[in-house]
């Protein structure tokens, strides 16, 4: 265990070492992928544009599969239990904002949820454990949706949640799957831009009451503000983001938070850029991975200091653990990481 950081060094500190970070393995796709849900270093599963959705069952080849009747519905979320059971949600205008359910594999598929609100379009969900999650969408009649499950997905309740008024212009990014996530046993996090200010809403009660609080990334913009948060734990935590339009842009990309979100400072990613997702990574309490168009970058230390990893292009990453994980992304993309072990400090 002692040579590990040392490894890791002589490691990250070989520009080869970057360029080897992912391997590309074959989606059998080229539609848009940008959900990702890792259960394990076998078993993942991956969505995106055109009703697509993809599986693997031994972490080397994956199959891709077509939800039936949903041709015209972007998945840009996924979530898995194992390897028989995923939910798949749809982000769209109205109804195009729907959930899908499987429990054999992806061989059959059954609607159980579609959005009401002709303006409502649902940007995220999450799941505190098997039965327990939380689905999130843009504001309506100003204010943004939340919706809780306590049976795996199998339906959904509107909840009227307190605390969840919208900016002028204000929304999420539905670009990961990953602009809402989860700690512990209540917590709940939200990540929004494109209002005068960048913002994340935190909820210790499973979406009932939510605060929020600005961060330093830049809005302002449509384009522009917090597309991803992710907690180590219900304190600590990390918003990463930036403008989808200017993906190479300079400025600040990142915020930590060591209050549960009640407070951020800056944290600039590496590399520098537009980054659509921050996830932990099992195993690992203090390891981050950030990714987006602009490359993708790791943290072990809460996401004080960044490292890059590579500069290839991704929509969103998962992992299973510290040597574990895969990227997608544009056209079908799909990688299995094989950089660095990511041990925390």
């Amino acid at each position: 265990m002692i040579a590990r950081p040392l490894l890791l060094a002589a490691l990250v500190s070989s520009t080869s070492a970057f360029a080897q970070s992912w391997q590309p393995s074959t989606s059998g796709t080229t539609a848009e992928l940008r959900g990702l849900s890792v259960v394990s270093d076998k078993v993942a599963w991956a969505s995106g544009a055109k009703g697509t959705v993809l599986r693997t069952v031994d972490g080397t080849h994956w199959q891709a599969l077509q939800v039936p009747d949903a041709g015209k519905i972007d998945f840009r979320d996924i979530h898995a239990v194992d390897a028989q059971t995923a939910i798949a949600m749809g982000a769209g205008p109205g109804a195009a904002s729907r959930i899908y359910r499987t429990e054999d594999g992806g061989a059959s598929w059954k609607l159980m949820a579609t959005n009401g609100y002709a303006e409502g379009f649902w940007d995220a969900m999450a799941f505190w454990d098997k039965d327990n999650g939380i689905l999130f969408g843009d504001p309506v009649k100003g204010s943004f949706q939340v919706y809780t499950t306590n049976d795996g997905g199998a339906s959904w309740q509107e909840v009227a949640a307190k605390g969840l008024e919208a900016m002028p212009n204000e929304g999420a990014f539905a670009a990961s799957g990953t602009c809402l996530s989860v700690a512990g046993a209540n917590d709940a996090w939200i990540a929004t831009g494109g209002g005068a200010t960048s913002r994340v809403f935190h909820s210790a009660d499973r979406g009932k009451t939510w605060r929020a609080q600005s961060t330093p990334i830049p809005a302002g913009v449509a384009a522009r503000g917090v597309f991803s948060v992710a907690f180590l734990n219900p304190k600590e935590g990390f918003a990463a983001g930036g403008d989808y339009k200017e993906t190479q842009m300079a400025g600040i990309n990142g915020a930590r938070s060591e209050d549960g979100g009640a407070t951020w400072t800056p944290a600039p990613v590496q590399p520098a850029g537009y980054m659509s997702v921050v996830v932990p990574v099992p195993g690992a309490p203090r390891a981050l991975v950030a990714a987006g168009l602009a490359g993708s970058g790791f943290s072990l230390d809460g996401g004080k200091s960044w490292t890059v990893l590579d500069k290839t292009p991704v929509n969103t990453v998962g992992f299973a653990g510290p040597a574990s994980g895969w990227a997608v992304g544009p056209k079908g993309l799909l990688m299995k990481y094989t950089g660095p072990v990511l041990v925390g400090k």
